[in-house]
């Protein structure tokens, strides 16, 4: 039996079907999973008594609302929506509106992050209405200025802020409840940073005290982005909710569990984000010792769904000023910035179960990527390393893989005497190799050893926000999408046949076959990959032609 051949056709069948289920898991439409029973029950013994929890809202309720006591109960009506007056932000990252109902963010635009390669002046629309997305904040509880039937029109100096040369922005917005309480929410911006700082400054005028929390929630619906829809294949990014659990400093939600059961969770530094392919919504309380209540749930029977958080009441008696404040992160998945923010919230950079092999290869290809300043020659670069380091171990495959060539005449002749006595056949097989001192598995590990290599290439290539819209050269304008005319992986067809033909021709007839068509059928495959990832495979393949030659030839030289 040719062990080599069984196994090196077992090594790339594994790959092709960890392939697929790379592009089910986060590209394709997410199965439900079951997490969703688990999160509709109680997190209570990780929760203080005294800890503020939502009240279970009607499935219309948008605003969330809090128990504790002293709590008054008001008839409130479905909210009534209307035009929204709103003011516009320019930062040096991005182009923001905030509606003065209410003070939510309701469109970020990333000035640096086009659209459209042939569109640079259009920037992507992260935060879009046309997904219901909105980002919204609020003060809510018994002297909340957010409740259902009602919500807080603010007041702004000017209608258009731009930070210009400053480092800082700081746009401020204000409203006075009939109380006489002075509310002033803050929108800080920093320049070079996608991390805004949200903050409430409440001034107690009454005469009582004041009660209340605030809380950050994103709506959105749970449609894919304009522009993500996939390709002919079907095959989407994920779109959907993350956050730290008890258990897990990751934890992706779907939107289908959501329609079976709510999340609701009670922790300390934690976040909740909104995250599709490459970009991120997240909320994170500047607060990391303090419990907040973590949820997330469908909106009724509609597309729309809320995930967000709310911090501890705070009571402020009469002519005192307290604070109340959140971080807010819209913008690229950029791994560095995201695990500064909140611990796991880089995880969002999701490179599924062999991230310890992928973040690895992030860090190595963004250090070559600083020394050459072209992703594409980081590739080659970062394929050169990776081939140096496994030399040793694919130098000893390939003198096997020679050894068993000048094997193929005996195994040929053997063939013919035994015909189809295959266990007489295997015998005589086994008896050869015992004989010439060759092991038929050792030829594998030059296939073997480079599987979790691609893989973890496969997901670092196609999380990674650095390669969106990066261009290698001529007609390679974007790595991270398929090659538009198909060359690299024609190219990587024609290196895969010429690596097969240095290799030992296999005496059984199936396996040849099967063999032969290998070329074509990884062609094929790769045509809709992208180009970058198949950059890989086409370099590694010239390397592996060139490194098994000069082994075969080192040992043809030593007799």
């Amino acid at each position: 039996m040719d062990y080599q051949r069984i196994f090196i056709l077992l090594g790339l069948a594994v790959t092709s079907y960890l392939l697929i289920l790379a592009w089910n898991e986060d590209y394709g439409n997410a199965q439900k999973s079951n997490n969703a029973a688990k999160r509709s029950g109680s997190s209570s013994q990780e929760v203080l008594e005294e800890t503020p929890r939502l009240e279970s809202l009607s499935d219309e309720d948008q605003i969330p609302r809090i128990t504790d006591q002293g709590v008054r109960t008001e008839n409130r009506e479905k909210i009534v929506k209307s035009l929204r007056p709103s003011i516009n932000i320019s930062t040096d990252l991005f182009d923001l509106k905030i509606a003065l109902d209410g003070g939510d963010i309701t469109s970020v635009a990333l000035r640096e992050y086009p659209t459209d390669l042939d569109d640079p002046e259009n920037p992507f629309l992260l935060v879009d209405p046309r997904n219901s997305y909105v980002a919204q904040t609020g003060l809510i509880g018994q002297d909340g200025t957010d409740k259902k039937a009602e919500r807080p029109t603010f007041k702004s100096a000017k209608a258009d802020y731009a930070m210009g040369s400053a480092d800082e922005l700081v746009v401020e917005l204000f409203y006075t409840q009939e109380s006489g309480t002075e509310i002033k929410k803050v929108f800080k911006f920093r320049r070079g940073d996608y991390l805004a700082n949200i903050s409430y400054e409440i001034s107690n005028n009454s005469e009582e005290d004041w009660v209340g929390a605030m809380y950050a929630q994103i709506k959105r619906d749970g449609k894919v982005p304009a522009g993500f829809e996939g390709n002919f294949m079907g095959m989407q990014p994920f779109v959907g909710a993350a956050t730290r659990t008890q258990d897990q400093i990751f934890e992706k939600i779907e939107f289908d569990d959501l329609n079976e059961a709510p999340f609701r969770l009670t922790r300390s530094e934690g976040y909740m984000a909104m995250v599709q392919h490459y970009f991120i919504t997240a909320w994170a309380p500047t607060e990391k010792t303090t419990l907040q209540n973590y949820y997330a749930r469908r909106l009724g029977s509609s597309d729309v769904y809320l995930m967000g958080l709310t911090t501890q009441p705070i009571t402020i008696v009469p002519e005192d000023q307290q604070k109340i404040s959140i971080s807010f992160y819209a913008g690229p998945k950029n791994q560095y910035r995201l695990q500064e923010i909140a611990t796991g919230l880089d995880l969002t950079v999701d490179y599924g179960f062999l991230w310890w092999l992928s973040q690895p290869l992030f860090y190595l290809l963004t250090y070559v990527h600083g020394l050459v300043g072209n992703w594409g020659l980081a590739i080659i670069g970062l394929t050169l390393i990776v081939k140096l380091i496994l030399w040793p171990l694919s130098a000893s495959g390939y003198r096997s893989m020679a050894k068993m060539r000048k094997l193929s005449p005996e195994m040929a002749r053997l063939k013919e005497r035994y015909g189809d006595d295959k266990q007489a056949f295997s015998q005589a097989m086994m008896e050869l190799y015992k004989k010439e001192g060759t092991n038929p598995l050792g030829g594998c590990l030059p296939i073997l050893l480079q599987m979790p290599v691609f893989l973890a290439l496969y997901w670092t290539l196609m999380e990674s926000v650095e390669l969106r819209q990066a261009p290698f050269f001529l007609w390679i304008r974007d790595l991270s999408v398929m090659d538009p005319f198909f060359v690299l992986p024609i190219l990587m067809g024609v290196s895969m046949y010429l690596t097969q033909r240095m290799q030992p021709e296999p005496p059984d007839p199936v396996q040849a076959a099967v063999f032969k068509y290998m070329p074509i059928v990884f062609t094929f495959l790769f045509l809709w990959f992208p180009s970058g990832l198949v950059l890989y495979w086409l370099v590694n393949n010239i390397l592996s032609i060139f490194q098994q030659w000069f082994v075969t030839r080192q040992l043809e030289k030593s007799g």
